[in-house]
This record gives C-alpha cells, sequence and structure tokens, in this order.
C-alpha cells in the first residue's frame, strides 16, 4: 500500500485530499466545479479570471467569482501581468467566500501571452517574485501560483517557483509543457520532481492524469504532494473517486454504466440552466454532452445532432434513447 494520499496545508488551508481539479477557461464554472467535489476532488478551482475585469468591475467577470458552500474549499485564478492590479483586484474580492487565490502563470493563448501575462510571466522570474510579494503581502487569504516549465525555449520553472516561494506563495501547481507546446506531447515528470526538490511549499503536478494508472505514475516519478486534473475530467469526473479509492484500498472501482453516464450528463445540465439559464446552458452542454457518451454505441452518429440541440428536452430525449 502506498502512502500518497493526504490532506494538504496550503497556508491556514486544508484540503480534502490531494486529487485537484484543474482551472479550465469555459469548463470550470460553478457548476461543474460542485459535480467534481461531490466526486472526490480535495479542491477546484475556478476559470481563469481578468483581474482588470475585477478592477473595472466587470458583470461578467463578477458572475465568474461566484462560489458556493458545495464546492469549498475553491481557489479563486486571477491572471494578468501588473503586480499593482492583481493586488487591487485580490483586495477587491478577498472578502467574498473562496479560501485561495492563485495566479494563473500558465495560460499558453497568444492573446494572454503577448501582454506578458499567463505564461508571459514564465520569462522574468525576478518579475514574478516582485508580483507575488505585492498580492501575498496585499491580502490574508493564502496565495498560489500555477506555472509550466517554461517559455521560448528556456527552462524556467525551477527559477520561477523559487521566486515564488520566497515572496509568499503557499504552493505551487507545475504543468510540465512548455509554453509553446500548449497541450501537445507528454508532460514532462522530471521539471515537476525537480520543483519538488527546490522548495518546501506543497508541489501540485498538473498534466496528462486521467486515470488511476496515470496518476500513480506521477505520485511515483515525481514525489509530489498533490496532482490536479484537467482535460482528463472530460465527460469524467468520477475520475476522483476512482483515484481516491485506489489510493485508499489499492482496489480498483467499476467504472460508470452507461446509465451513470447519461443521468449525470442530464443532472450537469439542469445545474447548468440553473445557473446560467437555459439557452447559454444548453449551448454550452453540447460540448459536455459529446464527452459525456464517446464511446457509447450510436453515440457517434448522434455529434452532428446534439451540435443543434436548443432545450433540455431536446437534450433528454437524444440521450436516453442511446
Amino acid at each position: 500500500m502506498n502512502n500518497f494520499l493526504k490532506d494538504i496545508q496550503i497556508g491556514n488551508i486544508t484540503t480534502k485530499g490531494n486529487i485537484f481539479l484543474a482551472p479550465m477557461a469555459g469548463v470550470t464554472d460553478l457548476p461543474f466545479r460542485e459535480i467534481c467535489r461531490e466526486l472526490g476532488a480535495g479542491l477546484v478551482y475556478s476559470e481563469l479570471i481578468s483581474s482588470k475585469g475585477i478592477v473595472y468591475e466587470s458583470e461578467n467577470t463578477k458572475k465568474l467569482t461566484e462560489t458556493s458552500d458545495i464546492e469549498r474549499p475553491v481557489t479563486i485564478q486571477l491572471f494578468g501581468a501588473d503586480p499593482e492590479t492583481i493586488a487591487k483586484a485580490a483586495t477587491m474580492i478577498e472578502d467574498l467566500p473562496f479560501d485561495i487565490l492563485d495566479i494563473n502563470m500558465g495560460c499558453p493563448v497568444p492573446k494572454v501571452v503577448k501582454h506578458g501575462e499567463g505564461a508571459g510571466l514564465l520569462a522574468d522570474y525576478k518579475h514574478v517574485g516582485k508580483l507575488v510579494k505585492k498580492v501575498s503581502e496585499a491580502i490574508k487569504k493564502p496565495m498560489t501560483v500555477k506555472i509550466r516549465k517554461g517559455i521560448d525555449g528556456k527552462v524556467t520553472a525551477v527559477d520561477v517557483a523559487k521566486a515564488a516561494e520566497e515572496n509568499g506563495a503557499k504552493a505551487i501547481a507545475v504543468h510540465g509543457r512548455m509554453r509553446e507546446q500548449y497541450y501537445e506531447g507528454l508532460a514532462d515528470l522530471e521539471i515537476v520532481a525537480r520543483v519538488k526538490e527546490a522548495v518546501t511549499i506543497p508541489v501540485i503536478h498538473s498534466g496528462d492524469v486521467v486515470d488511476v494508472d496515470s496518476a500513480m505514475n506521477v505520485f511515483n516519478v515525481t514525489k509530489c504532494d498533490a496532482i490536479m486534473i484537467g482535460r482528463g475530467t472530460f465527460g469524467n469526473p468520477w475520475v476522483f473517486s476512482e483515484i481516491n479509492h485506489f489510493l485508499k484500498t489499492g482496489e480498483r472501482l467499476a467504472p460508470p454504466s452507461k446509465e451513470d453516464k447519461i443521468n449525470k450528463c442530464l443532472e450537469h445540465a439542469k445545474r447548468l440552466i440553473e445557473y446560467k439559464g437555459e439557452y447559454t446552458a444548453i449551448r454550452e452542454m453540447r460540448r459536455h454532452t459529446g464527452h459525456y457518451i464517446k464511446g457509447m454505441k450510436g453515440a457517434a452518429a448522434l455529434r452532428a445532432i446534439i451540435g443543434k440541440i436548443e432545450s433540455y428536452e431536446d437534450l433528454k430525449a437524444i440521450i436516453e434513447n442511446l
């Protein structure tokens, strides 16, 4: 038996296990976070949220900061490049009922990186130190960062991690791909191991964990404190239950049945409708539904139809007849 399963201390917050839900734009909204938390995610993260949007009091941005008691502990993730702006945003939202503030230093998309935000921060670890110091001193809640291996061919993760810890970060998540890789190729486990050796705060692995076997490989190679799962949750929020159960017992849970997947898809849709209204929710569920029914007999033929559904009743009629 292993001793990998544990609660993680991040500042004054104790997680409920160490298999986390990664922040994903357009995915980790409140309903999905609640579902993953109920199925065993030890910590959940919001979508990345613009610090400028908070400072300028954008209503759309404000909606992204909403949380619930069901999902706690929950992390709000901000992105930005200017220490003053992020610190101001952090102070503006600190009284909201979230537990941890995370700064995104890993988003690889050009519209973010070109402003020096997201993975663009990885080019200058000294600036990272100034940013972390400014934000960590501005708020009382624990602050963390999420980074990548490096940018522009330079591996900077260890220097960035050290700078973050020295200036007040309470944990660091490492995605083992370079910025220019986006999500191609395999995440480098060795860089996570190197960061783990270089700092004393908890280190969270990010990248390529989709099941029990990939999780065990990450723990064995990196010796990380926790794992966060992103794309591996698509259509499979049970991945948290499966990994947690194996870490506790050494036994594998039976995979979710066809009925489990259909029911969870419909539950997801209902929660999303309650949160965003049917028009928006059903359009977002087109993608989610494709993930939930992947591999089912007849699913491939239904993809075009699912891409045109307009209502909950449309969705229900289609997937209940699979």
